[in-house]
């Protein structure tokens, strides 16, 4: 089974039913007119505010771009790059690639033009879509992309350099263009976050994809009748392979241009969302906003929410105790992945254990987990080593990059690169990335202890602990800190706070900062050394 048949087969069974809407919330005046209401207005030419597309439509759109795909030549496991931000093309426009047996290659929407162009080229690319609020930045470099054929433009007012994907699919028949596919075929290439360098090329089949669908179906048991709402952006595997277990069963997905947390919970209320997906500063300020009266759950229908679940980074306990004691009736979990293990899943805490929260739990459906030293042995249970995950989705490859391959894949186990440790009842705790780790006078400290530790603060929106260089013990911890609206924080406050922390863990410089996180919620670590540390990301990349 492929993500192919799938889709056919929710287009035959739920041909009327909504399978994606799209909600552009910028767009709507201040008003208590719903957002289904408001969409029947037309706010703005072009400017579409509320739109949908059902099983039966989602399917056809995805066969047109197939076949003009095909008409223009494009063969199987050739390359077609994807920019767009989050909309109602884009998942369509990903399933058309997979129907040519080519593989799609989703691109970040903060790349670059360069960027962009390491990444078309690093990939193979030879066929791009676009969006809008990418012009600028293709036409610096579509006379720098010889191997790119073809540059379809999603949108109004089409530049010369480009064809419109509109009017050229409107030529397009709806019919599944013949291509036999089977698991064992390449289906994607993801590149991983960038957060320390330039992103590798993660090359997948469609055995992979697959298996992060029943994974995430396994996990949350989605039933047709189940809403997901989608935030994050459909670039990265988060986004997509929680989505995956709505799409396996034939459910609703709301996509949502925007993190506002009134927005969010107005979503969820209008769209009768029960499964939310959300990043930790979202879920920050989704509370920090019911807690100053910004929102007020009263005005909202949310009784049929059941699940939030969180994912990409680590996970502070005290906000997750913060969520409960306000959504008591929820499920929560937490996820753990990576793209190379096709996204979240291959870990989870799992609904039934939220006295565990902390852990991000046990080996996921199908997944086997192990935490190993630095010769790859197994550590005992409560030592700290890198946590090892094998199973189905493991990617096939980092693409053109067989180092970079050895080093991750041993004997098929995925060696993740991050510091975790086991407790007596088979829970894994993530203790912090390796390369993240600072070693003071001898003792490895690991940051997102100390960042857990710290988010106990009442007055603390967000941080990071970094290191720093030291001239006699090698390395010391700073803290960035994020200060909450209305809130005053001193570097006193925090020392006296840290008094609770061993003394060789206590941060020894505060900055009063903004914390900087990438699309995905992860910190950017890379950046914010070379904010304090002076030293350059190139260089980072040597040293690591």
């Amino acid at each position: 089974m492929t993500l192919i048949d799938i889709l056919t087969q929710n287009a035959c069974t739920y041909p009327d039913e909504t399978a994606l809407v799209e909600i552009n919330p910028e767009f709507q005046p201040e008003s208590k007119t719903t957002w289904r209401e408001y969409s029947l207005i037309q706010p703005e030419p072009g400017k579409p505010f509320r739109r949908e597309i059902t099983w039966k439509e989602f399917e056809a759109k995805a066969n047109r771009f197939a076949n003009l795909l095909l008409a223009r030549g494009c063969k199987k496991n050739e390359k077609v790059a994807i920019l767009l931000m989050n909309s109602i093309e884009w998942l369509p426009i990903y399933f058309g690639i997979l129907k040519t047996g080519a593989i799609a290659v989703p691109l970040n929407y903060r790349y670059t033009a360069e960027e962009i162009k390491y990444c078309l080229e690093k990939s193979d690319s030879t066929r791009l879509v676009f969006g809008p609020e990418f012009v600028g930045r293709i036409e610096q470099i579509c006379n720098q992309i010889p191997q790119v054929k073809d540059i379809f433009y999603v949108g109004e007012d089409c530049p010369s350099f480009a064809d419109s994907f509109e009017k050229m699919t409107s030529y397009c028949c709806e019919q599944s263009p013949a291509i036999q596919l089977t698991e064992s075929d390449y289906a994607a290439i993801y590149f991983s976050s960038g957060t320390t360098g330039f992103p590798k090329a993660i090359l997948h089949k469609h055995r992979s994809l697959v298996h992060a669908a029943m994974v995430e179906q396994n996990h949350h048991s989605q039933t047709h009748e189940d809403v997901f709402l989608c935030i994050p952006p459909l670039y990265h595997t988060g986004a997509k392979m929680h989505w995956f277990g709505s799409f396996l069963v034939g459910g609703k997905a709301v996509l949502l241009k925007g993190v506002n947390p009134q927005w969010i919970i107005k979503a969820v209320s209008e769209e009768k969302c029960t499964i939310v997906w959300l990043l930790v500063p979202w879920a920050q300020d989704i509370l920090d906003a019911i807690d100053s009266g910004k929102i007020h759950l009263e005005n909202y229908e949310l009784s049929q929410w059941r699940l939030m679940h969180i994912g990409a980074q680590p996970v502070p306990p005290s906000l997750i105790k913060r969520w409960l004691k306000v959504f008591p009736h929820h499920q929560y979990d937490t996820n753990y992945g990576l793209s190379e293990s096709i996204g979240p899943g291959c870990v989870h805490l799992g609904v039934e254990n939220t006295h565990k929260v902390g852990a991000i739990g046990k080996a996921g459906y199908g997944w086997q987990t192990a935490i190993a030293d630095e010769n790859g042995q197994p550590v005992p249970k409560g030592e700290v080593g890198e946590l090892c995950v094998k199973g189905p989705g493991v990617m096939t490859c980092y693409y053109k990059d067989e180092q970079a391959t050895a080093d991750m894949i041993k004997n098929g186990w995925l060696f993740t690169g991050d510091m975790a440790m086991e407790d007596e009842d088979g829970f894994i705790y993530l203790v912090d990335r390796k390369k993240d780790v600072i070693i003071t006078g001898g003792e490895n400290l690991y940051p997102v202890q100390i960042e857990d530790y710290l988010r106990k603060n009442d007055a603390i929106k967000d941080v990071a602990v970094i290191g720093l260089p030291d001239a006699r013990l090698g390395e010391i911890a700073a803290a960035i800190i994020q200060v909450k609206e209305g809130y005053s924080l001193t570097e006193e406050e925090v020392n006296q706070f840290c008094m609770g922390m061993p003394r060789y863990k206590r941060p020894r410089k505060i900055i009063f900062a903004d914390v900087p996180r990438n699309p995905t919620g992860k910190i950017e670590k890379p950046k914010l050394r070379e904010m304090y540390c002076g030293e350059s990301l190139v260089a980072q990349e040597i040293k690591n």
